[in-house]
């Protein structure tokens, strides 16, 4: 009766001791890969941020040779080249926004994307250089603000 009972006491305390480090490896395995899931968030949110200001600084740089070239013939292959350049940009910035909003948490952070991209418009209807100035100002604040607010979503 001895053995039996020792023998039992053995199979139970086998069988909690398995449950027990299968529920604990279980949770460890739930943990490691929402920290992961958490990472991988935080990596794709770093790379569709820098992404986007880099697609609006370029949107700016272009929209600028084209203000530039508008000053001079109107009608130049140059010019129209500009004008494709414009609206491929334009497309990649577009592009770029729309990750931004699919990945970011914040409506806020997303209304500042916006009013970085609809800040380059006016750009091109700048009557002088002065104004140009101005105004190439306006986008890099907007987009200042826009960096500020994705560097606090990513920290």
């Amino acid at each position: 009766m001895e053995v039996v009972l020792a023998s039992l006491v053995a199979v139970a305390g086998t069988l909690l001791g398995s449950i027990i480090t299968f529920t604990l490896q279980r949770r460890s395995r739930v943990q490691a890969e929402a920290f992961a899931r958490s990472l991988q968030l935080l990596q794709e949110r770093l790379t569709t941020y820098s992404a986007y200001a880099g697609a609006v600084t370029a949107l700016k740089q272009g929209t600028v040779a084209l203000w530039f070239r508008l000053q001079g013939d109107a009608n130049s292959p140059e010019t129209r080249h500009a004008f494709a350049e414009c609206d491929r940009l334009g497309a990649a910035a577009e592009n770029a926004q729309f990750r931004v909003r699919l990945l970011a948490e914040d409506a806020m952070l997303v209304a500042l994307a916006a009013s970085a991209f609809d800040a380059i418009g006016p750009i091109r209807r700048a009557p002088t250089r002065t104004d140009l100035a101005e105004r190439e100002q306006e986008v890099q604040d907007a987009l200042n603000a826009f960096i500020t607010a994705a560097a606090v979503q990513i920290h």
